[in-house]
């Protein structure tokens, strides 16, 4: 039967919402009543809507966010000190556009690494490429990716995303291999893609926290320079979260 072949095909060629559309016309019997333009448009935007979905889904699962977190999940209590104008603006993309980087800092537990995943999140779902790392293991990883010779497969990979989270940035000196590595990072993504560094520092700490006074100077220089910056307060929210986002 000619529908069979067609699904068949549709399928071999991985044409899978447009199969799926094909099969929900048939069931019901719509196209009966769909001129041929109708059912040619319904079956390509099918498709285009399943590709899009598989996109989203891809760009979530390389993520690896730490928190599965929202924009509407967030708290905008005037306690917190958290524009939402400006977060609203964030999360539409222009800043991902316009190659810039967003700067959040705040004590312990105020939300910076909860905000950091939702933009990131939001930036997976307007289709843009995102990866997230604790900033400290990402050192660790790319030490590491010194000795058994992937470094610049690692560096190439980060370069390649269109947002970088850097969480947890400062929680200790860096030494010489990570001010390197972070200046390569940085030089690599300044005015071509986008980063998001959180911290409980404040940015006027971090020349400290990176060392070598050249080196810092030209790291802040790049990332600093045209940063959106969201200094958050209020109370911790940790005793607000499952036990297993703690870890």
């Amino acid at each position: 039967m000619i529908q069979e072949v067609l699904k068949h095909k549709m399928s071999q060629m991985k044409l899978y919402g447009m199969q799926q559309a094909y099969q929900t016309l048939l069931e019901t019997g719509q196209h009966h009543s769909l001129t041929n333009d109708e059912a040619i448009s319904l079956l390509i935007q099918s498709e285009w809507d399943e590709r899009e979905t598989r996109k989203v889904d891809r760009h979530l699962r390389n993520a690896r966010f730490r928190y599965q977190a929202s924009i509407e999940e967030l708290d905008f209590n005037s306690a917190r000190s958290l524009d939402k104008t400006l977060i609203m603006r964030l999360a539409e993309g222009s800043f991902i556009k316009r190659k810039e980087d967003v700067l959040i800092t705040g004590p312990t537990g105020v939300g910076k690494s909860f905000l950091a995943s939702a933009l990131g999140h939001q930036a997976c779902q307007n289709g843009y490429k995102v990866i997230y790392f604790n900033t400290q293991k990402l050192f660790a990883r790319l030490k590491s990716s010194k000795g058994d010779g992937s470094y610049f497969k690692e560096i190439a990979r980060i370069e390649k995303q269109d947002v970088l989270i850097l969480d947890d940035f400062g929680l200790a000196p860096l030494d010489s291999h990570q001010r390197n590595a972070l200046m390569e990072i940085i030089e690599d993504r300044h005015g071509r893609k986008s980063t998001i560094v959180s911290s409980q520092l404040p940015v006027s700490s971090w020349y400290e926290i990176i060392g070598e006074s050249t080196i810092a100077d030209a790291i802040l220089d790049r990332l600093v320079h045209k940063a959106h910056r969201l200094e958050l307060a209020g109370h911790s929210m940790r005793k607000n979260l499952p036990k297993s986002d703690l870890l």
